[in-house]
């Protein structure tokens, strides 16, 4: 039974994408920048079995069979590449909260089509990859990366390209954990909503190339206060269209504000921080190496933390075991 298991993190999208310019092919409708995160982990095994009817999917111990559809196109698209007609069983566990703005979707198909992959003898390195990972989430291919990874837009599909390794710039993130619950609104759902009804949509999509460009050039030059003001003017754009799209979409908890007004304080007064939130209340505060401590004690003191996820910059998704 040609079985592997993968280890894959998320990450974390200082520039980011929100919508699908092809909602069908799961392309988004603007490239991103993101950091891959050390201290979150997506553990995944994927067994090959003759004679099963259907895959099927285990989620931190539960069948999860809302995930069917997506988890079936992924393998259907590496059953193509290894010419192999098996269904799979997919044990699959999170160590941080699930659907809850923490990327646990993009972890999870890094992993799956990595232990996927191996288990039916495809080379992890087939850059054919990111396209079966972006199956299941826009922000996958990044995660099979590591360090810092630049997600474009090409014709047909998208392209990432790591811009720098973990050593490189080994910058911290403090990741405040506002909400153990999910959301609300998947992102997937939200991203079409807000395509079809906020006015702010198509200005987020035209202005988003410059920002791109600039965050590229900044984390070339590793210039951390550049990428502060750049990284939470692209956030709040992001939001923006959130807020504008009907119904609303308010991720935010009033425990999120108060992190981004400590996280605010802390750099005004010489702390190299800045903050990111993705679709969810998590606040990611990001940082150089010796500020970790100072910035992990005052997200410590805001009322409504639940707890404190922290660490470095992680590697992309890789096999930790397989017999296939």
């Amino acid at each position: 039974m040609p079985s592997a298991t993968a280890l894959a993190h998320p990450n974390i999208a200082l520039i980011k994408y929100w919508g699908k310019r092809d909602e069908d092919d799961n392309l988004p409708a603007v490239g991103s920048l993101s950091v891959t995160l050390d201290a979150l982990r997506t553990r995944t095994t994927v067994s090959f079995e003759p004679g099963l009817g259907r895959d099927e999917l285990t989620l931190n111990g539960v069948v999860a069979a809302a995930e069917h559809p997506r988890l079936t196109r992924c393998l259907d698209a590496l059953r193509a590449l290894a010419q192999c007609n098996d269904h799979a069983r997919v044990d699959s566990e999170n160590d941080f909260p699930t659907g809850a703005g923490l990327a646990s979707s993009a972890s999870g198909y890094a992993a799956l089509t990595v232990a996927g992959a191996a288990a039916l003898g495809i080379d992890v390195r087939d850059s054919r990859l990111e396209a079966v990972a972006r199956i299941g989430s826009g922000s996958a291919p990044r995660s099979l990366h590591g360090g810092f990874v630049l997600l474009e837009n090409t014709a047909t599909g998208t392209r990432c390209e790591p811009l720098l390794a973990p050593a490189d710039w080994p910058l911290h993130v403090v990741v405040a954990v506002t909400s153990e619950s999910g959301k609300s609104t998947s992102s997937r759902d939200g991203m079409a909503d807000s395509r079809r009804t906020s006015p702010y949509y198509e200005p987020w999509v035209a202005s988003h190339a410059a920002d791109l460009a600039q965050g590229r050039q900044l984390v070339r030059a590793r210039d951390f206060a550049g990428l502060a003001q750049l990284a939470e003017h692209n956030c709040l754009k992001m939001h923006a269209v959130m807020l504008t799209t009907r119904p609303p979409l308010v991720y935010w908890l009033p425990v999120t504000l108060a992190c981004i007004e400590v996280i605010g304080a802390l750099r005004r007064d010489g702390v190299p921080v800045f903050y990111t939130i993705d679709a969810g209340p998590q606040v990611k505060a990001v940082c150089l190496p010796e500020a970790a401590d100072t910035v992990a004690a005052a997200l410590r003191q805001v009322p409504g933390v639940l707890r404190l996820l922290t660490g470095g910059l992680g590697t992309g998704a890789r096999i930790v075991d397989g017999n296939g």
